[in-house]
């Protein structure tokens, strides 16, 4: 008896110790998942690299976002692969190429008559796993508010690809006031400027969290793409009036006093979003997470008004008084690109204790690369399932030496709404081809050291013709890396 007492006594005691133990490791794994970090990914559509005043532009004040540049890093050279919406988001979501996942441009909902067709069943594929769902299954609470753009099926739904939370639109746009919204799973009309509003989703969000998980946000302002009023009078009154510096003045037929409309309306949808950041910062600091909340600021691609003689994205249109004739496959009144004011975006990242602040970063990055860094600042490992064509940045963002690190860039993109065509693009610091397999008259070659503006095409020039065929080398090694189905299409072997 005496035997089964101290048996049970140490049962006992052994049952005591591994509560003990495990209340510890308990409390060990609360505490780790008190100290991840939350992350707060700020996605604006159609800003361009100089749309900042931190960039260098004189006549922009983007007082919010050249502070948050100022407390942490920002990137001098930073890229899409595709400048168009859905690729680039699609690149985004799962660090892989748009022709990899079968978006090449941008995904059409609508039709007007003037497009060659709507695209109802197109969308980001849910065999791709995406950031969100790795950092969903790994207890982050995943939030997506505004625009999606990457297919409107259900399949496709946000909410069907790792994000607990949506409120937003599903389509390519919305209107600029008094959008249409899905909150919680019901489209309502909500009074207001859409820009204004998605701040306030996010501020209830952020209110509203569960605060026993980090969370991932990532806010996807529909600003500033175009049409840009109405605005409100504080965002508008310094740029309504204001003289603006032409970027290429003496290309031959500008329509200066649209160039200027466009800019000024431009920069007043700039000032909404660096209006509405300072909001969404300040909440941050009211709830007491600033100091454990990483701040990421980018867009989805560049923009052009007025530069090389265009406005708009890499589908872009003349801006004239009198346009090109058409051809074959390029319409009256449009200019495809591949320009790097297309391709080229701002990006900041803010990590308290961790980014040194006023961090310059002049390493080539790309938007495929957030996908692994998001997964690292989370202490995340990266699945060996999964085709990552992305570098996690955190070594740049800590300023370490990179003296290996490549600084080229490869580029997509294939039109087939108003345009058709198939360019692809290969960077280097001192030189950009563009080759467009479908129209070979358009193909393009660059002395970015000599001309960054990329106004002078040098590929018919002989003398440049060695660095052409080096050039071109690279760019098929990597569309055969990625299969690229135009290797197919122009029968080009291994």
């Amino acid at each position: 008896m005496k035997y089964n007492l101290l048996s049970i006594a140490k049962l006992g005691f052994v049952l005591f110790l591994m509560m003990i133990f495990g209340c510890k490791n308990t409390q060990s794994e609360d505490k780790k998942e008190e100290n991840r970090p939350n992350i707060l990914f700020i996605f604006t559509d159609d800003q361009a690299y100089w749309g900042t005043g931190h960039s260098g532009n004189p006549q922009l004040q983007t007082p919010t976002l050249d502070q948050l540049a100022n407390d942490g890093a920002r990137f001098t050279n930073f890229f899409v692969p595709s400048p168009v919406c859905s690729p680039a988001r699609a690149s985004l979501m799962t660090s892989r190429y748009g022709t990899e996942v079968g978006i090449t441009d941008w995904i059409n909902h609508y039709w007007d008559g003037t497009l060659r067709g709507p695209e109802p069943d197109l969308g980001l594929d849910p065999k791709y796993t995406t950031w969100a769902e790795v950092l969903q299954q790994s207890g982050y609470e995943t939030a997506l508010i505004g625009k999606w753009h990457l297919g409107d099926n259900p399949e496709y739904h946000p909410n069907n690809q790792g994000f607990d939370v949506f409120a937003g639109f599903l389509a390519g746009g919305t209107k600029v006031e008094n959008p249409t919204l899905e909150v919680k799973g019901k489209n309502s009309i909500y009074s207001g400027l859409t820009t204004d509003i998605l701040t306030d989703q996010a501020l209830q969000y952020l209110s509203n969290r569960n605060t026993k998980k980090p969370f991932f946000l990532s806010l996807n302002y529909r600003a500033p793409h175009a049409p840009w009023q109405p605005l409100r009078e504080e965002d508008w009154v310094q740029y309504k009036n204001l003289k603006i510096d032409l970027p290429h003045p003496d290309y031959p037929k500008l329509d200066t006093a649209e160039v200027t409309r466009r800019t000024r309306e431009y920069y007043g949808a700039i000032a909404s979003v660096d209006r509405s950041v300072k909001s969404i910062l300040e909440k941050l600091k009211a709830l007491h997470v600033d100091q454990n909340t990483i701040v990421i600021f980018t867009s989805d691609h560049g923009y052009n008004i007025g530069h090389n003689g265009i406005w708009h994205k890499g589908n872009g249109h003349w801006i004239l008084t009198e346009n090109p004739k058409a051809t074959e496959n390029i319409p009256e009144g449009q200019r495809p690109n591949m320009y790097d004011n297309s391709l080229k975006v701002p990006a900041i990242v803010k990590w308290p204790g961790v980014i040194q602040p006023n961090t310059i970063i002049e390493n080539t990055a790309t938007i495929l690369d957030w996908y692994p860094t998001f997964l690292r600042m989370a202490d995340i490992e990266l699945p060996d399932s999964l085709t990552i064509r992305g570098r996690n940045l955190m070594t740049l963002l800590k300023g370490e030496e990179n003296s290996d690190w490549n600084n080229n860039v490869y580029g997509e993109y294939s039109t087939h709404h108003q345009s058709r065509t198939h360019m692809r693009m290969y960077r280097t610091t001192d030189w950009k081809l563009v080759m467009d397999y479908l129209n070979s008259d358009r193909h393009e070659l660059f002395d970015l050291k000599k001309d960054s503006e990329e106004t002078i095409n040098l590929y018919k020039n002989l003398a440049y013709q060695d660095v052409i065929i080096k050039l071109e080398e690279k760019l098929l090694e990597q569309m055969k890396k990625i299969d690229d189905p135009v290797l197919s299409l122009l029968k080009i072997k291994e």
